[in-house]
């Protein structure tokens, strides 16, 4: 849902700051990986001791590195499967350290159980709803859904509300229960997410099973396995990105 408006406005308001890098000589890859590494540093630091102001801005200063780079690579032109792959995979660790972060603070300091195995939970159905995705599509399946709540979603809730419960040290009383508010609604909208995406994939196999069974599915099936295979070469890292939502 945010993906589509949101990536679209951040990348022009970055691009300036993308081709300030070029200039310097930076790498896309670089990017990717500079920002993976402070965003676990900000979750897995800060959020832990209870520091969920301070872990968020960290966090929110790196988080942006996702657009940077695809904005990068697209300037350079060096757009690669390679540059998806690593951009995707990176993502899914930085989402893991943020929730991880949670699950340690309340495993920890924070000592609530039933929040804990939320955050666990936030982790790993996140995990799975990018997966369905990114499944779904490697076997020619487009998943035509989005869902209710994708990364960019999961991110704005949890670090949004996670940066305001940290206000709470600075004197703002009751507003520490909005982490426990941005977990539930991540969690319960990640469980819908993955259920729509299952049953998008259902529907989409049957059919396609269906079509297969019709006479001159065959020759069809070719012409497009064909045209598929002149422009694989033309994916971008963001396309990539975006399969892995």
């Amino acid at each position: 849902m945010l993906n589509k408006y949101a990536r679209a406005f951040f990348t022009r308001v970055l691009t300036p700051f993308a081709s300030f890098l070029i200039r310097r000589g930076v790498s896309p890859d670089t990017v990717t990986l500079l920002g993976t590494a402070g965003v676990v540093a900000g979750a897995l630091v800060f959020y832990p001791m209870g520091e969920f102001f301070w872990g968020t801005v960290v966090i929110t200063l790196f988080v942006f590195s996702d657009l940077v780079d695809g904005n990068m690579a697209r300037q350079l032109g060096r757009s690669s499967r390679w540059g998806a792959f690593l951009d995707s995979t990176l993502d899914r660790v930085a989402d893991g350290a943020i929730f991880g972060g949670f699950a340690l603070w309340y495993a920890g300091g924070g000592d609530d159980i039933v929040l804990c195995a939320v955050s666990i939970f936030c982790l790993a159905s996140g995990q799975v709803v990018s997966y369905t995705k990114a499944r779904g599509e490697s076997i020619g399946l487009p998943v035509a859904v989005n869902g209710l709540v994708e990364r960019a979603e999961r991110l704005v809730i949890s670090l949004t509300l996670a940066g305001l419960a940290g206000l709470h040290k600075f004197g703002v009383p009751g507003i520490q229960y909005l982490l426990p508010v941005a977990l539930w609604i991540v969690a319960v909208g990640s469980l819908v997410t993955l259920i729509q995406r299952v049953v998008t994939v259902r529907r989409e196999s049957a059919e396609a099973e269906e079509a297969a069974a019709e006479p001159g599915a065959d020759s069809d099936a070719a012409d497009s396995g064909a045209a598929e295979a002149d422009v694989a070469g033309e994916n971008s890292r963001q396309q990539g990105s975006e399969a892995a939502k």
